[in-house]
């Protein structure tokens, strides 16, 4: 019986030793990690709040989430395997910049030319920054990069407007449906030049002849429609206006849109 108390007390000592530190506040769990969790919950907030109002595809919820989550990895890696001997902490830290690039990818996408959603990943990838600083110990740094965040998306579009030497050039889409005749295409892409836009693509799409029984245009004169790309810095309306009064022109419809990384 002495013989088996003998072996069983070390183990239970150890079982003690290992359950200890589970609930205790100086193990990495005290009020310096709840209020570095805090910062980061703040500042991530913060900035998730202005791409909300922006009505972004990644608002309040998920920058808030980012930077919390990043300030509990870093909170992980330099408490959590503070005695696992040979085991590098920071490496948990490492995963956490790649790992936020999943997300990151899933917000880009491309629409034509266009390529929209690259500044709310950055924004997140920031946020993720953030959060690892303010988990890391460092929290007025964290705090100075959400101060930059700002900065860079409300006050740099504002910077850029005033700075900006000639207006930014307008895309536009012209939907036109005409009869064929003699050059009127040629002469409508030779107005959108004149009036100092460059079509950069041109869609021409033929209308089907009149069903047997219906009336038919005389000669060789049928429907056809054409769909330019238009690319210039005025307003493309002076030039819808002029199109109107055309003879052979049926409809024109306008369509603008402004390229967007946001």
């Amino acid at each position: 019986m002495d013989t088996v108390q003998l072996l069983m007390d070390p183990l239970i000592s150890a079982g003690r030793t290992a359950a200890a530190p589970l609930f205790d506040p100086g193990k990495g769990q005290g009020a310096r990690q709840l209020i570095e969790l805090g910062l980061a919950l703040l500042l991530s907030s913060l900035i998730g709040l202005e791409r909300e109002l922006q009505q972004k595809s990644a608002g309040l919820r998920t920058h808030t989430l980012v930077g919390v989550g990043s300030a509990l990895f870093m909170e992980v890696s330099i408490h959590g395997f503070a005695g696992a001997g040979q085991f590098d902490g920071s490496r948990v830290a490492a995963q956490i910049v790649s790992g936020i690039g999943f997300i990151g990818g899933g917000l880009i996408f491309v629409r034509r030319d266009a390529v929209r959603g690259l500044t709310t990943a950055a924004t997140i990838w920031l946020t993720c920054a953030v959060g690892m600083a303010c988990g890391g110990g460092l929290p007025l740094l964290g705090g100075a990069a959400a101060a930059v965040h700002f900065l860079v998306v409300r006050g740099f579009p504002v910077a850029t407007r005033r700075l900006a030497a000639t207006p930014a050039l307008e895309h536009v889409e012209l939907s036109i449906s005409y009869r064929t005749r003699k050059g009127l295409l040629g002469r409508v892409l030779e107005l959108c030049t004149r009036s100092g836009f460059r079509v950069t693509d041109v869609q021409v799409h033929a209308r089907a002849e009149p069903e047997e029984g219906a009336e038919r245009p005389r000669g060789k004169v049928r429907e056809a429609g054409v769909v330019l790309s238009l690319e210039g810095k005025g307003s493309a309306h002076p030039l819808m206006e002029e199109l109107t009064d055309w003879e052979g022109i049926l409809d024109i419809d306008l369509h603008a849109h402004r390229e967007s990384t946001e």
